[in-house]
């Protein structure tokens, strides 16, 4: 392969903008968080119970959208906001 076709082959990198815009508008990202992690991404929250699994509903871009108790209400959701559900790990 000479250096022009691998230059051609080669992925394009992404720009932070870009990738943000990645499913914008389309998709919510759902991650499942402990009451720690819930607290540390949203200082605001206080009081949670130990052992209790969270669900995080997040646009592309980042902006929360829902805190919720059960994977099934996320997301519904997700739904709600015409947006098409994606669990993240």
């Amino acid at each position: 392969m000479s250096h022009e076709q691998h230059s051609l082959a080669a992925p394009l990198a992404m720009s932070e903008i870009e990738f943000a815009a990645l499913g914008d508008g389309e998709i919510a990202y759902i991650k499942t968080l402990s009451p720690e992690e819930a607290q540390h991404i949203y200082p605001q929250l206080e009081g949670l119970p130990e052992g209790i699994t969270i669900f995080a509903v997040h646009a592309a871009d980042g902006t929360p959208l829902a805190l919720t108790d059960t994977h099934f209400a996320a997301v519904e959701n997700a739904k709600e906001h015409d947006l098409e559900p994606v669990s993240v790990h």
